[in-house]
């Protein structure tokens, strides 16, 4: 509940002030880089406390004739106004230790000053000032609330700086630039919501006043030791500004304004006559304005700027994220109502893709004149008619519920059902977190010991939106419902790369498992690497079919099956030597083989070896070892010309440390049924040791040998080493490009 509520007041505040938080973010950026330019200015020419206050005013009274005052600026350069010999008024910066002119202290530029307007009142003058004071104020409320959502999604604080797991790009940036700028913005929002305050007479009164009596006349001039120790115990890097007396009356002082304090000296006798310090709100408005503007900081200046476009950018992807997630809610037109449906979607949904999902399984059924009901998790009621019960959902954060699934837990045990009911649960998350669709199993353990409920399949836990494994799910649910649904994700197709001609140079005969390899060579020199994709369109689709390239010396392998009514292997399977075909290369930098690792793993079944045998071929330094699973000997008949004769196959892992190239097999039609999971399972200690040495596992095959591998590690990582198998995914150690 909370988080929602952080969620919902992030997204309204965000709404209110967008425009406002527009202008000030682009004006912010630009003003931002005055200071800088400032900085760089060649006046400030000697450490200012090094230099005694008299210096520097005996200087200016040698070489000017009136001193009118002098000020140190926020880039400690010494500023003075005087009246030349000449008699010319000037304002100049001055080498404080001889009073040597620097150069003209110029006004701010028309287009810093015109920038300045904007960004402090819109023009709008203390209407427009009065709206960016509030602006700034929001911006306070987003960046807080916004500090609780990115621990929440990172799983607390102490992982604030944790690798980021999002894969979308807006979604990814929003994480990683909140958690380096949010308290600039913070700071940003908070000191321009006190200058706000300060301009429209909302704090305490912060003038300062002196109380004085009158000095006698007959104090001489001659009397000026007392201010000439004053002066010499005060550096310039303590001075603010001083305002000169304006006479030789003894009545006229020395003003001097102190970074804490103010000071009225005589000015013949260098007695103080008053001081004063400055009240706390004083003190913090020039801090305030500091810190707001970035003055005479370059590094301050610099994090200003990058804040300013970062909060263009949250401002930016805030608002797709929101626009993609109403686009994916509104999908499916609801034709039942809750009370006439027998099958019944339930969605837990952060974001809205795992909407999509529910809304095509959804579409689905209702093409085939089912009466389905689709409605968010914390929608769950009584249902009439209902006879089937499908959960979609997510998991959020550190294994959290969805928003709009957070009240399942209390609905599920006050609300008994109409009639039993048969269940499905279907979890969506990603493995580089912790707790991968901890939600969905929690889901999924309420339903199994509710005793109105019965479950149709095991739960399926979805890898980043996969549709392959969600495919897999439809095809399992069709199976045992005998529906045999169709189910099309509304997912654009992805545009293919330029297309070239591969010429056949050898196919061979289809082996026990009716599969075989194709190698071909591109009319032309291509860039692809082992483990890249070969979109191929066979003739009379237009729907593209990937494989896994190997690339041996500028050629390619492909590993296939072929299939019964498969449009492409049964294509594929039909050329001859010499023969060409049409296909692109698409690139997949995320599956090929890592080079700043001194050990790769690679586990694959059936024709996932494809990309691995490549990889054989140019592997030279690292050591190598491939666990593949098949039906039996005769299977990877195939594949041992590919390998190399210089590749051992051993029996036992323990074996494989100080060989180059070593790989292992697990026959499932063998009388002792074997699979990968198996041996990895039997020499998990070792397989521990591979991890904990920074060895990189890279998984290659069918999707559900993938779910039993992920399964098996997750089981070594923890109880061999007490870490969760995602800690490895995100430092790079498993890759995996399964179908």
């Amino acid at each position: 509940m909370i988080g929602s509520v952080w969620r919902y007041s992030h997204f309204l505040l965000a709404i209110l002030s967008s425009l406002f938080l527009l202008v000030a973010a682009v004006t912010g950026a630009i003003l931002a880089v005055e200071p800088v330019a400032n900085t760089i200015q060649p006046y400030n020419v000697v450490p200012l406390d090094k230099v005694p206050l008299s210096q520097t005013v005996a200087a200016l009274k040698e070489n000017f004739t009136e001193v009118l005052d002098l000020e140190i600026t926020s880039e400690n350069f010494v500023k003075v106004s005087v009246f030349t010999n000449e008699g010319e008024s000037q304002t100049i910066y001055v080498n404080p230790l001889t009073a040597e002119r620097l150069g003209e202290a110029a006004s701010q530029s028309a287009f810093f000053s015109f920038i300045t307007n904007v960004h402090r009142s819109l023009f709008l003058k203390s209407i427009g000032r009065a709206f960016i004071g509030v602006a700034s104020l929001l911006l306070c409320f987003i960046a807080v609330t916004g500090v609780f959502l990115l621990a929440q999604r990172q799983g607390g604080f102490k992982n604030w700086f944790v690798k980021v797991k999002e894969s979308n790009f807006g979604q990814r940036y929003h994480i990683i630039f909140g958690r380096w700028f949010l308290l600039p913005l913070i700071i940003v929002g908070a000191t321009g919501v006190f200058l706000s305050a300060e301009k429209f007479s909302l704090l305490p009164n912060t003038s300062v006043e002196h109380k004085l009596a009158s000095i006698s006349s007959e104090i001489l001039k001659e009397e000026q030791n007392g201010k000439d120790v004053l002066f010499q115990n005060i550096t310039l890097d303590q001075v603010r500004k001083i305002t000169f007396p304006f006479s030789e009356d003894p009545d006229d002082f020395y003003l001097l304004e102190l970074r804490k304090n103010e000071l009225i000296v005589h000015q013949y006798t260098g007695k103080v006559l008053s001081e004063v310090t400055y009240p706390f709100v004083q003190l913090a408005s020039r801090w305030s304005t500091k810190w707001h503007t970035g003055q005479g900081n370059v590094l301050w200046s610099i994090i200003l700027f990058l804040a300013s476009l970062s909060l263009l950018f949250f401002i930016i992807s805030g608002f797709n994220m929101s626009i993609k997630k109403r686009k994916k809610a509104s999908q499916f037109v609801q034709k039942w109502t809750k009370d006439e449906a027998e099958y019944i979607v339930l969605v837990g949904s952060e974001t809205g893709s795992t909407l999509i999902f529910a809304n095509a399984f959804a579409a689905a059924l209702s093409q085939r004149d089912l009466s389905v009901f689709v409605c968010n998790i914390n929608e769950y009621s009584t249902f009439r008619k209902a006879i089937h019960l499908i959960v979609f959902t997510a998991t959020y954060g550190d294994g959290d519920a969805p928003t709009n699934a957070r009240k399942f837990e209390t609905l599920i045990h006050a609300i008994k059902p109409n009639q039993n009911l048969k269940f499905s649960v279907v979890g969506f998350g990603s493995l580089l977190y912790p707790n991968y669709c901890h939600f969905a199993v929690k889901v999924d353990a309420m339903l199994h010991t509710h005793e109105c409920f019965f479950p149709l399949l095991p739960l399926v836990k979805i890898n980043n939106q996969s549709e392959v494994a969600f495919q897999d799910w439809v095809k399992k649910w069709n199976e045992i419902t005998g529906l045999g649904l169709k189910v099309t994700l509304p997912f654009k197709e992805k545009k293919h790369a330029e297309e070239f001609n591969f010429e056949v140079i050898e196919r061979t005969f289809l082996n026990i498992d009716n599969t075989f390899l194709l190698q071909l060579k591109p009319e032309k020199a291509l860039e692809f690497q082992s483990g890249d994709l070969l979109a191929i369109v066979p003739p009379n689709s237009d729907t593209a079919r990937h494989y896994s390239i190997a690339e041996i010396k500028g050629e390619l392998l492909l590993s296939i099956r072929a299939h019964e009514k498969g449009l492409c292997s049964e294509y594929l399977a039909t050329l001859k030597t010499g023969d060409t075909i049409l296909a692109s290369i698409e690139k997949n930098k995320s599956f090929h083989l890592p080079e700043n690792t001194y050990s790769v793993f690679c586990i694959a079944n059936g024709t996932g070896i494809a990309p691995f045998l490549g990889m054989f071929s140019k592997n030279q330094q690292q050591s190598f070892h491939l666990l593949w699973g098949g039906r039996g000997k005769d299977s990877f008949n195939l594949y041992k010309k590919s390998l190399g004769r210089n590749v051992l196959l051993i029996n036992e892992m323990a074996k494989s440390d100080s060989a180059l190239k070593t790989y292992q097999l697990a026959f499932s039609q063998n009388r002792k049924k074997t699979y990968v999971q198996d041996i990895l399972l039997k020499e998990q200690v070792e397989v521990a040791k591979k991890f904990k040495d920074g060895c990189v596992f890279m998984i290659c095959g069918s999707m559900a040998m993938q779910q039993s591998v992920l399964d098996t590690l997750e089981t070594i990582t923890i109880t061999q080493l007490q870490q969760p198998l995602s800690d490895f995914e995100s430092n790079g150690q498993l890759l995996m490009d399964c179908y």
